[in-house]
């Protein structure tokens, strides 16, 4: 790693959720040479993570070829388990990254805060939930706060830290260190805010362009290539869904009575049919 890298301040890191969110936090932990255990809900879904670790891994040493060894590696030193309080017992930190649902999460956190060492630090990857909704849960809310990742993390490596008012100000000040030692840029926000920076900017521009597609105003491939000729950014508003993955763009437009109309698009246009998006190796676009 970097000589400037530095060191982790937590030996041991759990992440909860082997999707496509966390299986690349488990990788990018891992190869940065921190001990990680992973946990999901059954064999099944283990299995299903650990080939996701695996795609990762490949994609991460083709985008980052000096770090090949580091990343062909990590796939391997990362231990699963279905067993929470097993996943957790030794926990410095626990990341959870499981699905887009406030009561769902509150449960998980409920059931860490009873099960992990009192000394550890509970972070949240929720992309739209804010961590004063769940602090409560953890019974610790001062070890509590949100660690939010941008898909394809080894590339696109920010780490967003955002704490709630009643975080203990050292906590948060360590995980920016963690952060930066598994190769992130920490990016600190100063209050809470719903989407953090990254999907404060993002979440409008998706909104557009699918009330684009939904008026029949122009087409997928339309409306990315005006975004990627008109502003040079490397990848339209649906790649960039494909890529956040259609079941997660799907559970945040269904919290929203709003976007409800959205939602039912993307239920009856790419999730009955199993396209999930990049994970799946279709969604708005092919992968195959």
């Amino acid at each position: 790693m970097p000589a400037s890298t530095p060191a982790s301040p937590y030996a041991r890191v759990t992440v909860l959720g082997l999707g496509v969110l966390g299986a690349q936090i488990a990788l990018q932990t891992a190869a940065h040479g921190v001990d990680v255990t992973a946990y999901d809900v059954d064999d099944d879904a283990l299995s299903a993570g650990r080939q996701r670790l695996e795609r990762f891994a490949g994609a991460a040493a083709h985008d980052l070829p000096d770090l090949t060894d580091a990343y062909g590696a990590a796939p391997g030193r990362i231990r699963l388990t279905s067993d929470l309080a097993d996943a957790v017992g030794d926990a410095d930190l626990v990341v959870e990254a499981v699905p887009e649902r406030l009561d769902l999460k509150r449960d998980v956190w409920a059931r860490v805060g009873a099960a992990a060492p009192p000394s550890a630090v509970l972070a949240t990857n929720s992309s739209s939930l804010l961590p004063s909704a769940m602090a409560d849960a953890t019974g610790r809310p001062e070890r509590f706060l949100a660690l939010h990742f941008a898909n394809r993390i080894w590339a696109q490596n920010t780490a967003e830290v955002m704490g709630h008012a009643g975080t203990d100000p050292a906590v948060a000040d360590q995980v920016e260190v963690f952060a930066a030692a598994i190769g992130m840029e920490p990016i600190r926000l100063h209050r809470e805010q719903p989407a953090y920076v990254l999907n404060s900017l993002l979440i409008p521009l998706l909104g557009a362009a699918a009330e684009l597609l939904l008026k029949g105003v122009a087409d997928v491939e339309t409306i990315d290539r005006t975004w990627r000729t008109a502003t040079g950014a490397p990848a339209g508003p649906f790649q960039v869904y494909d890529v956040v993955g259609l079941r997660t763009a799907h559970a945040i437009a269904s919290a929203d009575p709003a976007s409800q109309a959205w939602a039912d698009h993307l239920q009856e246009n790419y999730l009955d049919r199993g396209r999930f998006g990049v994970e799946s190796g279709e969604g708005f676009y092919t992968y195959r």
